[in-house]
């Protein structure tokens, strides 16, 4: 099987560069808003992405992809540690990425989004690691 990592790879580096420009930007400016926004998406798309590529990742090792897509995320993730996708400690931080993920829904406010940005860069650590494994294991050396 071939996952290609391509998309994931880029949302990874926006994310990074939002960051970055989020920690240069004079504070509470506007840019500092328009970064923070950037980086609250970027986080919410390198998650989907992520979550996408570990179905893809476990239907390799005989998990049917209508049982996966059924499958709540946080035993998606059990799952990726049960096949060496990802490390126990890191299901656990993956659970709290979900968790303020899905606030997102509902709490656009200060708190949240000093939670996230806390979250940041820990984050950051860990989808390399995720995209670094899939990019690995499942690449056709193209990508």
């Amino acid at each position: 099987m071939n996952l290609n990592t391509d998309h994931l790879k880029r949302c990874i580096e926006t994310l990074r560069v939002s960051l970055r420009f989020y920690e240069q930007a004079a504070a509470e400016s506007i840019d500092q808003e328009i970064f923070r926004n950037a980086i609250v998406k970027g986080y919410e798309l390198a998650q989907e992405t992520s979550f996408k590529l570990v179905k893809k990742a476990l239907r390799d090792f005989g998990h049917g992809a209508k049982k996966l897509d059924a499958t709540p995320i946080k035993d998606l993730l059990r799952l990726a540690a049960t096949h060496g996708l990802i490390s126990l400690g890191e299901v656990e931080r993956w659970f709290a990425y979900r968790d303020n993920r899905n606030n997102t829904a509902h709490d656009y406010g200060e708190n949240f989004a000093k939670e996230t940005l806390r979250l940041i860069p820990g984050f950051i650590t860990d989808v390399t690691q995720l995209e670094t494994i899939l990019r690995e294991r499942y690449s056709d050396g193209k990508n």
